[in-house]
């Protein structure tokens, strides 16, 4: 998909390709906002297995596998082999873990590492531990990990809420607990796993160190500043620049939980019932929970926050569960079976909305690609589940297939929870999610063509060679850049995540302005220009260099709301500009009209198709709605035009 995903896939591949595994770098220009593990991860099934969208995602795939392995270990030693068999399928089917890992970020690899740092600092201090040793170092290496996942939190969280515990136990002081934690082998650990990195980013990119509090556009000071102090305090402060991120407030991000926890989070009230003292190991851990579970939350309550940053506490919450779930004491039965009705009513409406929706769009038409359905929201972008508020009624007719199957797994979640005695209840909820998340997998398909540019970038690989222009922001085509793995001029793109490493003296000149694009466009060199529905007006009002008429931008192709243009009219050979082809584009896109203004672009716009097989300007014209005799630089309109406008 464009934005994140393609963005990190990108950044590996350019690291394998390079040999420079220190500086990450996008289309020339350094990135240096975020940790590197990731990247190597990527890179390293790269080599392994080649360079692929689905290998990209194995380093993700493999860490959600060892976290609900890891969660079902943490929870056997703790509670016994039934709860943590409970811990290991809440942390697997809960909503936010399946969520979270369809984009390629390193929470779910950075939630497995704090989890193992948190077993670790409690096997450590174990009175019957007999390796205490190793599991410090477990530890010392889990921290370091963390901070090449992703930077300081990765230190913070399990060094926070180690300490909290202590002195909630009164062992913070106590000389034998640091003695099995070995701060000082543990901290000649980290520095080795960890320094190496930091360490090399500083010098390659200077300055080396500067101090201030200032953030502020065209200012560039180095590695060190911009990924500790921007990135970081910062960001932790609200004060980074770019600002091109928002936050949650914070009441939606404490209730959020009861989404992304869901189906398990209907017996969260059984959790109040648990015992916290810490007088047997599972009274440790479950304290040692809710210090983890606090210590996350607390910290995030008073920084910039988006959905997902609050998975860390997700093992946490889910041992607790497991615990609650397989205990045999009658208050906490009472809870899990009023959980359960709870579950069984929300799974019963769930069928019964969804039902519902299918029954009102069963007659609605669905043509092209779901993009012409949906709405836009840019402002709600910048949060990561911002595109939900896209969905209109009439999107719902192109997820018919999804919905159908999103309906079959809550009618078998309602029927098989509505016994609450015995265990089949819990495989019913499990059964319920395993069916969902193929539901949303069928979404996500039908999203595809709005979500990703590939249909673009494999038009692109056909087209003729030429130089390639990005409008605004290198994260809304980013797939463009991966499945063509070539780099690109960014129109205007000094932008959010680009801003800073652009003024870095190492930077490629890859920036242009309007001014400089519309020299290029006019030379003879064809070039290829890639722009989105909301930028397209602004794309159409520049003119051509020396003169009033606008420019002439021939489409390649169109999907997703997402145009390719090209300078030059392309010829016969270029497989992407077949008009029937070029008809379902257009058909995908606001009716056939390509958007602009209400009557669509007007004569002598310039805006045209060329016909694939005579090479001339008489193919398609988009220039529908005012006097169709005067086309301008399209030139004449052929009969199959006049069918397309109509």
């Amino acid at each position: 998909m464009d934005d994140v995903d393609a963005v990190q896939a990108q950044i590996a591949r350019n690291m394998l390709e390079s040999g420079d595994w220190v500086t990450a770098r996008l289309d020339g220009v350094p990135y240096l906002e975020k940790a590197p593990l990731i990247y190597w991860m990527i890179a390293g099934f790269y080599r392994l297995a080649g360079v692929h969208d689905w290998v990209a995602r194995l380093p993700v795939a493999f860490g959600a596998i060892a976290l609900a392995c890891l969660t079902a270990a943490f929870g056997i030693w703790a509670f016994g082999r039934r709860a943590g068999l409970y811990a290991g399928v809440c942390v697997s089917t809960c909503v936010g873990l399946f969520l979270f890992t369809r984009i390629l970020i390193p929470d779910v690899l950075l939630t497995t590492t704090i989890a193992l740092a948190m077993w670790s600092f409690l096997r450590a201090i174990e009175e019957d531990e007999p390796h205490p040793n190793w599991w410090a170092a477990a530890l010392a290496a889990s921290l370091a990990v963390g901070l090449l996942l992703k930077s300081l939190i990765g230190l913070v969280f399990p060094v926070g809420t180690g300490l909290v515990y202590l002195a909630l136990t009164r062992q913070l002081f106590a000389r034998r607990t640091w003695k099995r934690l070995r701060p000082w082998s543990g901290i000649l650990i980290l520095l080795a796993i960890a320094a190496p990195w930091h360490i090399l980013a500083t010098i390659r990119n200077p300055p080396y160190f500067v101090f201030t509090m200032r953030s502020a556009p065209g200012e560039y000071h180095g590695f060190f500043w911009f990924y500790f102090f921007n990135e970081q305090l910062l960001r932790f402060l609200n004060m980074r620049y770019p600002r091109d991120y928002d936050t949650v407030p914070r009441l939606y991000f404490w209730l959020f939980h009861l989404l992304w926890l869901f189906p398990w989070s209907v017996y969260f009230p059984a959790l109040a019932k648990l015992s916290f003292r810490p007088a047997d190991r599972a009274g440790r851990v479950r304290l040692f929970a809710l210090c983890w579970i606090g210590v996350v939350m607390v910290f995030f309550t008073f920084s910039t926050t988006q959905e997902y940053y609050s998975m860390p506490i997700y093992p946490a919450l889910a041992l607790l569960l497991g615990a609650a779930l397989a205990a045999d004491q009658p208050d906490l039965a009472k809870w899990i079976r009023r959980g359960t009705r709870t579950l069984s009513v929300v799974a019963g409406l769930a069928a019964v909305v969804v039902i519902t929706i299918l029954v009102l769009v069963r007659n609605l038409p669905a043509p092209g690609d779901i993009s012409g359905a949906l709405t836009e929201h840019p402002g709600a972008y910048r949060l990561s589940l911002g595109h939900m508020e896209d969905l209109t009624m009439a999107s719902f007719a192109y997820l018919r297939l999804p919905l159908a199957v999103a309906a079959v797994a809550f009618l078998v979640g309602c029927l098989g929870t509505l016994r609450t005695r015995g265990r089949q209840w819990f495989l019913a909820a499990a059964a319920m999610m395993v069916i969902f998340f193929h539901a949303a997998r069928l979404a996500m398909v039908v999203f595809d063509p709005y979500m990703s540019s590939r249909p673009l970038a494999n038009a692109l690989l056909a087209a003729p060679p030429g130089k390639l222009i990005v409008n605004h922001h290198y994260y809304d085509f980013s797939s463009v850049f991966f499945y063509t793995n070539r780099t690109a001029l960014l129109l205007n793109g000094r932008f959010n995540n680009l801003v800073y490493g652009s003024y870095a003296p190492t930077a490629a000149p890859v920036i242009i302005d309007d001014a400089q694009f519309v020299h290029l466009w006019g030379e003879p060199e064809r070039c290829y220009l890639v722009v989105d529905r909301p930028h397209l007006g602004r794309i159409r009002s520049l003119k051509t260099e020396g003169s009033a008429a606008p420019l002439e931008l021939d489409v390649v192709r169109a999907s997703g709301g997402k145009f390719l243009f090209t300078n030059h009219p392309l010829g016969r050979h270029n497989v992407a500009t077949n008009e029937h082809e070029l008809k379902n584009d257009f058909a995908q896109t606001e009716g056939g009209v390509l958007p602009g203004s209400a009557a669509g672009f007007s004569a002598g716009s310039g805006l045209s198709v060329r016909d694939s097989f005579s090479g001339s300007a008489a193919g398609v014209s988009v220039g529908c709605g005012s006097s169709r005799a005067g086309a301008g630089a399209a030139g004449r309109i052929s009969k199959s035009s006049d069918k397309l406008c109509e």
